[in-house]
């Protein structure tokens, strides 16, 4: 079955102030399932001007540490998976407009993720992720923890619910459970409303419906994936992260488009990205 995302690399921003090891190991291991290419990046801020302050020494130290890391983490990547052709680059810009105008070529991008209060994710440089993720024109893969691979019967969680993304997150979900030969759970979480004309067993029933329909198809392309059908009650973000609370990962779509201030992923994305223990993939309607 031809890969969605053959159409680039697999990116992976590495970041030398922090711990890369979870992020790389997934990203290996992915490029080495789907045939993917694996290309490391480092992007180093470019040095601000000043008549008062000469950052020169503070970016050739800023170089210096990316070309180190670099090095260390490509010898990694390349003794995890032998089989993957890896390389690396060390690119000048802000790290986040770098790797998001990478997406338009690569086939994915992953990161690595701090787990970041709100307050942290707009004032550190640890706020890579949410603009990546909300910009990118591929999935962005954010590793926060190891994958369960422990679970007897591992499978992975998607979000549906409806829309043109989480049908792209759909999509994506199929692909990867047929190439990693484990379960899918689409789960689409139902919000009793507060007022209806129409009773709540009737828009709950539709829901399933919605469901099974929006799946049916998926199924008989990837017959060998089992499938289960979930429409739990409750807050979105709390009922997919505990349904992905042991899973390999948890897909959903992106809703908008990045926005002026490239700060627009959706609030179950944005959820998700603080929630989730597992890995979360958002994929964007391209």
């Amino acid at each position: 079955m031809t890969c969605t995302t053959d159409r680039g690399a697999l990116v992976i921003g590495i970041e030398p102030v922090k711990n890369w090891h979870l992020a790389l190991a997934w990203a290996a291991d992915e490029a080495h399932l789907r045939g993917m290419d694996l290309r490391l990046v480092v992007a180093v801020p470019p040095q601000h001007d000043s008549r008062h302050l000469d950052g020169t020494p503070r970016h050739l130290a800023q170089r210096q540490a990316g070309t180190e890391v670099l090095r260390t983490a490509l010898a990694w990547a390349r003794a995890r998976q032998p089989g993957v052709k890896a390389t690396s680059a060390l690119l000048g810009g802000g790290p986040a407009g770098v790797l998001a105008a990478l997406s338009h070529e690569a086939g994915m991008i992953v990161l690595g993720s701090r787990h970041l209060s709100r307050t942290e994710e707009f004032l550190s440089a640890g706020s890579l992720v949410v603009p990546v993720t909300a910009k990118a024109h591929c999935p962005v893969v954010v590793v926060g923890d190891a994958e369960h691979i422990t679970q007897e019967t591992p499978y992975l969680v998607a979000g549906v619910d409806g829309s043109d993304s989480s049908r792209a997150a759909l999509a994506w979900a199929f692909e990867e459970a047929d190439l990693r030969r484990c379960a899918l759970r689409a789960v689409a979480v139902w919000q009793p409303p507060v007022f209806s004309l129409h009773g709540g067993d009737t828009l709950f029933h539709a829901e399933r419906r919605l469901l099974s329909e929006t799946t049916a198809g998926w199924s008989q392309q990837y017959p060998d994936v089992r499938l289960t059908h979930e429409v739990p009650i409750g807050s979105p973000v709390e009922t997919l992260a505990d349904a992905a609370e042991h899973a390999l990962a948890v897909v959903v779509g992106r809703r908008g488009r990045g926005g002026y201030t490239g700060m627009r992923v959706g609030s179950v994305v944005h959820g998700l990205l603080h929630r989730a223990h597992c890995p979360v993939i958002t994929v964007p309607v391209v």
